[in-house]
């Protein structure tokens, strides 16, 4: 298994992650704003589905670009696409160690699922 230490924003399902500090390590190991996370733990959902979507030094493929992307869309009301994002982190073919916001790590591939059952949820409960 690939390791790659990035800092993550994973709210959706996750209790209290939401309130923990941001990491101040922010993106490690890609570009500043490619992944959007600064956007994203400062509550600007826009700028960082901006900045996810322009980023080309990223693929559409990495795990914490689709998290990410899929959290900006979850929390702006476009739950199906962020479905479809946290399906597609779950079923890459990179699996690759995230820092989340909170300083845990985990698997790309477990934070994709418990995004994914947090938004499930989420819908449920309308």
């Amino acid at each position: 298994m690939k390791s790659l230490f990035v800092g993550m924003l994973l709210t959706v399902g996750l209790c209290g992650v939401a309130q923990a500090a941001p990491s101040s390590q922010g993106e490690i190991g890609y570009p500043k704003g490619s992944i959007g996370y600064d956007a994203l733990v400062e509550g600007d959902n826009q700028r960082a589905i901006s900045q996810i979507l322009s980023s080309d030094r990223v693929s559409l493929r990495d795990p914490a670009k689709l998290i990410n992307l899929g959290q900006a869309y979850a929390r702006t009301g476009r739950t199906a696409e962020a479905a479809e994002l946290f399906m597609m982190a779950m079923q890459s073919r990179e699996n690759v160690e995230l820092v989340l916001a909170d300083g845990r790590i985990m698997n790309s591939r477990e934070a994709a699922r418990q995004a994914f059952s947090g938004l499930q949820t989420k819908v449920a409960t309308r």
